[in-house]
């Protein structure tokens, strides 16, 4: 407060302490002298004049701790409105500085913004850096990769299992594999044993791989977490790994959840000697999700469904029992399979009498799902 200078002068603080030190106790106003009034009076307006100094150095220094609260806001605001640096929060060296690391492979030691919540962070944390002097200036949420893209249980995909022609088996199995184990999962418990993982669907293109999927996430309560493999290849060192890292720390945080994979192979190919630092990044990726799937919790539930064209590239290693235990092979359909297709397309269509479904059935041409219902569209 000496620094502010906002104290009384010293004469006043004299008597203050005088009027402080004075004990007062009650007394009847009856039983005094006029001299003990007139000293009683004296003593409380000096009480007064101190309360009131009191109060008037109160606002003083309201006054000023707003005015540097102001000051401090704005600072922070000016240092955050340049444009700023992501980088990933490594470790803390105390409360004031840290160890960062950035996308470019290089790491710092820096100072830490005073206003930083320090519970938020936390090893692997994306943070942002001021462009000039690398000092710490805002924590990003988990969400703030724009990659990863979740759909909330008011958001999901509108296909159900009556959008789906044919499909029988398929769809049985994925009800067993994925939805059973999400809606009613005290019921492996109950039996002993762990229910599947993860499930890869294979075949080949426009046979409804990613359409079930859909179907699965919108007859389930859970969160649904869609990415492509080709997502994953990144233009820096270590982006894929962390945002495999993200995909499943967000399903495991929004559990229940699906994380949906198409695409699978565009990571997960059998692994060889490579020769191209892009194809050494892509083989990370490929540890980073075979550690992830290792490392899941049973107990969190959370179910990962995966979609290829050419199961036949995928490496052994992600194809092994533990990972993906349920394999479901989605062919071209048949000619039952086609009728089913053909009608439930059709179902919703106004067609003349004169066409003949049938005729589109029995040609002996091998077409996928996509293809009937593009012949329907025509």
């Amino acid at each position: 407060m000496e620094e502010l200078g906002l104290l009384p002068p010293q004469t006043k603080e004299s008597e203050i302490s005088d009027v402080a030190a004075v004990n007062y106790n009650y007394i009847d106003p009856l039983q005094l002298s006029e001299d003990d009034l007139y000293v009683k009076l004296k003593n409380l307006k000096k009480q007064i004049e101190f309360i009131q100094i009191q109060e008037e150095y109160i606002k003083d220094e309201q006054k000023n701790l707003k005015k540097e609260y102001r000051h401090a806001q704005e600072e922070v605001k000016r240092i955050k409105s340049v444009p700023l640096v992501i980088g990933q929060f490594l470790e803390a060296v105390d409360q004031n500085t840290g160890i960062l690391g950035s996308t470019t492979g290089s790491n710092y030691y820096v100072r830490i913004l005073s206003t930083i919540d320090r519970e938020l962070l936390k090893p692997g944390a994306s943070v942002a850096l001021h462009k000039h002097s690398n000092a710490l200036v805002d924590v990003l949420p988990p969400e703030a990769d724009s990659c990863i893209a979740m759909l909330q249980p008011d958001e999901k995909p509108d296909v159900s299992y009556a959008d789906i022609g044919g499909m029988d088996t398929q769809k049985q199995e994925m009800r067993e594999a994925v939805e059973l184990p999400l809606t009613h999962f005290e019921l492996y418990k109950q039996i002993g044993i762990d229910p599947p993982r993860g499930v890869l669907m294979f075949g080949p293109p426009g046979c409804g791989k990613t359409m079930l999927a859909k179907a699965v996430a919108h007859h389930t309560t859970a969160a649904f977490i869609r990415v492509v493999g080709s997502e994953f290849v990144q233009k820096y060192l270590g982006e894929g790994p962390r945002m495999v890292r993200d995909v499943f720390r967000l399903a495991k945080e929004n559990a229940p959840a699906i994380i949906f994979i198409d695409e699978i192979d565009a990571i997960a190919t059998k692994r060889f000697d490579a020769q191209t630092g892009a194809d050494r990044e892509v083989q990370r990726i490929l540890l980073e999700l075979l550690n992830q799937m290792d490392g899941f919790d049973q107990n969190v539930n959370v179910k990962v469904i995966m979609a290829t064209n050419r199961a036949d590239t995928l490496d052994p290693a992600l194809l092994r029992p533990g990972r993906l235990d349920r394999k479901i092979e989605f062919p071209l359909p048949d000619r039952r399979q086609k009728r089913l297709i053909f009608s439930t397309i059709t179902g919703k269509m106004n067609l003349s009498e004169d066409v003949d479904l049938e005729d589109y059935v029995a040609r002996p041409d091998k077409i996928s799902g996509a293809d009937i219902n593009a012949i329907c569209q025509e």
